[in-house]
């Protein structure tokens, strides 16, 4: 597993998205109230929505483009729509970094 500094806690607004591209692949992560940083792929699985653009309540997201709802913490999409996208494990370090985990393969771009 590798571990990326994706940038300090003090640059992630609340409730707003934020980008990060792994070559190919687009992240969107998200700031909760609570603190907590939670890491997604940035396509909604009904029709490509930037997820980084949605609205946050909670722990779930909201597509911008049709108002899917779904969950950070397992990728989920919440009923009665039907899906799942791919979370990421991510933290908040003693220093206040948030570090990105990512499987050997990614590679950062």
């Amino acid at each position: 597993m590798n571990e990326v500094i994706v940038g300090h806690i003090s640059e992630f607004t609340d409730r707003r998205g934020r980008v990060f591209r792994l070559g190919e692949l687009e992240l969107a992560l998200f700031k909760l109230s609570d603190g907590e940083v939670k890491a997604v792929e940035n396509n909604c699985p009904h029709k490509n929505g930037k997820l980084s653009e949605g609205m946050v309540c909670d722990h779930h997201v909201y597509c911008p483009l049709h108002d899917w709802k779904i969950d950070l913490n397992d990728g989920l999409v919440q009923a009665p729509d039907e899906g799942c996208i791919q979370t990421y494990p991510v933290f908040v370090d003693d220093k206040g970094n948030v570090v990105l985990q990512l499987a050997m393969q990614s590679k950062v771009s």
